[in-house]
């Protein structure tokens, strides 16, 4: 026993000595070594494209001191030959949250929001963060260090990820060396911005999307007054910001649709962020591209769902399907069109899935040069850093990848990572091929040995003389062997323990340790060489892509429709004009217009369509709708919030869009909800199906904003946890008013006298105030007001406090008890936008009745019907169809309910609302009286575009059904392999009404 102890020290720490190899890892040594190491005979990628099939590569001080295929090398350089090897730049993540911690997530309730900050010296708003620094919290993590370094990192970005503002982000080097003190490279190289709140604050602003990027605006004004010297107290927040404004700018979106945001929001300001996206850029590269924005790109694709299940199954949305079919292609669409990106691995569950999904990207056709510059030179550059990281170039930091091959081929083995010259060994590049066939001797016991399987990672089969197979295991680490056997007498958990180095002999022999404890000696003699199994080389075969659509899911067009000539024969036209309804007529549409309405017309280049026995209208408008809104209807946190707008925050992608064309409406109000006394400003959209947002937003669109009356501003239906903000009582909803409204005009005055005067260039301008801005337009009658309304004594105050600040209110919406007061609004003049019959549905609507706009429309008020609600709104020419059972009006005079009304309100109606020549076709067809509960839509006209037709429909239809198939059947293969899936989850939609809160 007293020479086995001596032996175990030997066992447990000779192999620490080993791990030093051929640099000293003895922090004594090291942090005085300034010696050379050279790397010889490696192909080296300098860079991606400037690569050296046999070079040399020379580093001191953490430093690449030459690089070439003919170096000098020092005298008391350390050299190491990696032949057959292959050296990289270390990858560089500029977007990660190492070493920093999320701020203490804060009670969240609505009884707990706030509405102004106590903060003294920042900024008003808690969301904006921009004084915060990432380096000042920062700790290095070793563990999580180890991970980046093994997927091949060798420098990372961290920030704080939380807030609209998120402060600076510093630049780390992945250094294990305790004693290096270069690991923080710059403290402050980026500035984060994004769409999200403080988890550390409460303050109620901003809740909504819309709410986040008017705030952004705000802050970036208030940033340039500021800089300017207009400011009288310290704000420590936007001297943050103006330090800072010549770092690298980044802005977190997560969406394609929001990158589209951030792109043009910097635009405004004249600034370039990189954009954090989120993956499914390749959905909308066109408007991606013209951003010209750079960008960082996650690859957290998406795992496949467990569809074995056909109940489960059926509950995915068809978009969610797609998305994974999909996503694998993102980067190579990205690099096809030419986008600047960098890689990230953010969002990923696991970092070994970086290279997973990395290599499924290449499989789908991404360059691997481009990969490799995604995650050196381009970082590098977007850094500002291409002369100190991402390259092997002389005098970059010696960060670099050593690798048995190809580093993006799946055998490749990742040997060593090194960081500022320190280096950290993933794999050890110095074992031995010990594979082979041997005859293995123990004291007097003979075996047959066969060891096989990957040189880093060898595996062991031993069978006695009698062919009995015997238990073991084989482990080597740093050159040393530990083969560990069963005792072949014994039926007993005994084990026979064999230890050795390797060295230059072919034959194995060591100490040998029974399972008694007794010493003796084994050895084995090789008797053949590896024989690899001939296995063929699987070429992974790539699940078959679906087209992209546009939007790209169900109902998409593969295609975005373009304009046609088209020419509609013998329809039964509902002018809208005083022709009235026409029979036998026909419609000439061309360049987007109405060309000609007549009998017997004809264009040779037009697409003639058979209209006898069949309807042709204008298209439906909607004047009150809250569907393909992102990310809330409502900005809450405020009593006023006229400063956001719906124009930010337009979703192209929702479904409802297709439906309402399916019901025949072309363009509606996209309106702020009603959680507070002034909302935000509309969105006027023409439904253009797989358009992007801008494309849909009606081109110089009339100025409008929501207002609220009831019980919705003052919070009555908020529960239990309301918080008291102003106002809570009908009295307080109008002193709101009054005092926007007198701050908004002395606002306004005050920026009068100031451009009038001739000493402005000295004068400390005022703050533009983008809410008192908007209520100065309203005063100056270039915004319209279209308020939510219920009961009439609310309905006679906002009237009165129009009148008092000299403005007329141009719609009151729902207006539910506006027959009280017809009179009054007719001489006040103002529009009615109202429902049919809803009624009861709260307290407040108990006196609605559905003569209410055939009424008001007798008194000589403008009457609409419009939506509020997603299905209502695709059914709309029903709803017209009620004012002649209720009110016994024309079929002409109701269909206007839906049509030319709306468009007066919306201050549309020499553009659209009827069939008039030079108008803009946008029109619908129809299979029977439109006003019919049988009517059906056959075609919806959009400027002289189709965007939905009632045969291509049913096509689409049984398109979906198809392609559901397949995926349904790519994952279901996938399962079969043992990939990994995920649980279906079904896709909840949010459908927006005016008291749609977000949480």
């Amino acid at each position: 026993m007293k020479r086995f102890f001596p032996f175990l020290f030997l066992l447990i720490f000779v192999p620490k000595i080993k791990a030093q190899e051929y640099f000293p890892n003895n922090e004594s040594v090291q942090s005085k070594n300034n010696n050379y190491t050279a790397f010889t005979n490696a192909k080296i990628y300098i860079t991606p494209t400037q690569i050296i099939e046999k070079g040399t590569l020379l580093i001191q001080n953490g430093k690449v001191v030459s690089v070439g295929a003919t170096v000098t090398i020092p005298k008391n350089a350390t050299t190491v030959n990696l032949d057959g090897k292959s050296i990289y730049p270390s990858f560089i993540d500029m977007y990660t949250n190492f070493g920093v911690e999320k701020p203490q997530k804060s009670e969240r309730s609505r009884l707990s929001q706030t509405y102004d900050t106590k903060r003294q010296g920042y900024y008003w708003n808690e969301h904006i963060r921009s004084e915060v620094n990432s380096y000042e919290s920062f700790s290095y993590d070793n563990k999580k260090a180890e991970e980046f370094l093994k997927a091949g990192f060798g420098m990372v970005g961290s920030h704080i990820a939380d807030g609209v503002a998120q402060g600076t982000g510093a630049l780390i080097a992945l250094n294990n060396d305790d004693t290096a003190n270069k690991k923080v490279v710059s403290n402050q190289i980026t500035n984060h911005f994004g769409f999200s709140r403080s988890v550390a604050s409460n303050q109620a602003y901003p809740s909504s999307l819309m709410g986040m990027i008017a705030l952004v605006r705000q802050m970036y004004l208030d940033m340039d007054w500021y800089k300017k010297g207009n400011a009288i107290a310290k704000d420590i927040s936007l001297e943050a910001l103006i330090k800072n404004e010549n770092l690298v700018q980044i802005f977190t979106t997560e969406d394609k649709l929001n990158s589209l945001r951030a792109a043009k929001l910097g635009k405004e300001f004249g600034l370039n962020y990189i954009l954090k996206g989120g993956g499914n850029e390749f959905e909308r590269i066109a408007e991606i591209k013209s951003s010209n924005a750079k960008f960082i790109i996650p690859i957290d694709f998406p795992e496949a769902y467990d569809v074995s299940n056909p109940y489960q199954a059926s509950q995915l949305d068809f978009s969610d399907l797609r998305m994974w079919n999909q996503a694998p292609t993102n980067l190579k669409v990205l690099s096809d069109n030419g986008i600047v990106f960098a890689l990230t691995t953010d969002k990923l569950k696991k970092m070994e899935d970086f290279r997973t999904n990395l290599l499924k990207a290449i499989q789908y056709g991404f360059d691997k040069t481009k990969a490799l510059e995604a995650l050196t030179t381009v970082p590098a550059a977007l850094l500002g850093k291409s002369n100190e990281i991402g390259n092997l170039k002389v005098g970059a930091y010696a960060d670099f990848l050593i690798t048995s091959g190809e580093v993006f081929d799946k055998k490749t083995i990742l040997y060593e990572n090194w960081v500022q010259g320190t280096k950290y060994v993933v794999n050890d590049i110095t074992a031995k091929d010990i594979r082979g066939n041997y005859d293995l001797k123990i004291n007097n016991d003979s075996y047959k040995w066969v060891v096989k399987g990957e040189i880093s990672a060898p595996t062991s089969e031993i069978k006695a003389i009698d062919s009995t197979k015997v238990n073991s295991k084989l482990t080597i680490a740093n050159n040393w062997v530990s083969l560990i056997l069963k005792d072949k007498d014994s039926t007993a958990n005994k084990f026979n323990r064999l230890t050795t180095y390797l060295d230059a002999n072919t034959t194995l022999s060591g100490k040998a340790i029974s399972f008694d404890g007794k010493e003796s000696t084994w050895s084995a003699t090789k008797t053949g060489p590896f024989v690899a199994e001939k296995k063929e080389d699987k070429v992974e075969k790539n699940n078959l892509v679906l087209p992209i659509m546009y939007p790209n899911i169900a109902f998409g067009n593969t295609q975005k429709p373009t304009q046609q000539t088209l020419l509609f024969k013998n329809a039964t036209v509902w002018t809208n004009e005083k022709e009235g309804i026409v029979q036998q007529t026909d419609v000439l549409v061309k360049n987007g217009k109405i060309a000609a309405i007549g009998t017997n017309l004809s264009d040779a280049n037009a697409t003639v369509i058979d209209a006898k026995g069949k309807h042709l209208t204008s298209g439906i408008i909607d004047e009150h709708s809250h569907i393909a809104i992102s990310n809330g209807v409502n900005e809450s946190g405020h009593n006023s919030t006229a400063e956001v707008t719906i124009e930010d925050v337009v979703n192209s992608d929702d479904i409802n869009i297709y439906r309402e064309l399916a019901g025949g409406v072309t363009t509606s109000q996209l309106l702020h909800g009603s959680a507070n006394p002034i909302g935000g400003r509309s969105a006027i959209v023409k439904w253009k199906w797989g358009a992007a947002p801008d494309e849909m937003l009606y081109k110089d669109q009339p100025k409008f904003i929501k207002f609220a009356l009831g019980e919705n501003v003052k919070q009555s239906n908020w529960g239990n946890n309301n918080p008291t903000r102003f106002p809570q009582t009908r009295m307080g909803v109008e002193q709101v008013f009054t005092d926007y409204f007198q701050r908004a005009k002395d606002y306004d005055e005050s920026w009068k006298k100031y451009n009038a005067s001739s000493k402005k260039n000295k004068e400390k301008a005022p703050r533009v105030d983008l809410e008192l801005q908007t209520i100065a337009e309203i005063l100056n009658k270039e915004r319209f007001i279209s308020c939510h309304s219920y009961v009439q004594s609310e309905i006679l105050m906002l009237m009165n406090v129009a009148e008092k600040f000299n403005f007329r209110v141009n719609t009151f919406t729902h207006i539910l008890e506006g027959y009280k007061v017809a009179d009054k609004m007719k001489e006040h003049g103002v529009g009615a936008s109202t429902f049919a019959d809803w009624w009861a549905y709260k307290f407040e609507v108990n006196d609605a009745i559905p003569f209410n706009g055939p009424i008001l429309h007798n008194a000589g008020v403008l009457v609409a019907y419009n939506s509020d609600d997603a299905e209502m709104s695709r059914r709309l020419n029903q709803e017209a169809a009620k004012a002649v059972k209720y009110g016994n009006l024309s079929e002409e005079e109701a269909w206007k309910f839906v049509t030319l009304n709306p468009a007066k309100l919306l201050h549309l109606d020499d553009k659209v609302g009827s069939i008039k020549v030079g108008k803009d076709a946008d029109i619908v067809l129809w299979n029977n009286n439109p006003l019919s509960i049988y009517a059906q839509v056959e075609k919806t006209i959009i400027e002289g575009v189709v965007y939905y037709d009632s045969e291509k429909d049913a096509l689409k239809r049984t398109e979906v059904a198809k392609d559901r198939n397949l995926l349904i059947g790519q994952m279901l293969d996938e399962k079969n392999k043992g990939m990994s899936t995920q649980e279906p989850k079904k896709k909840a939609k949010k459908e927006y009404h005016c008291d749609t809160l977000e949480q």
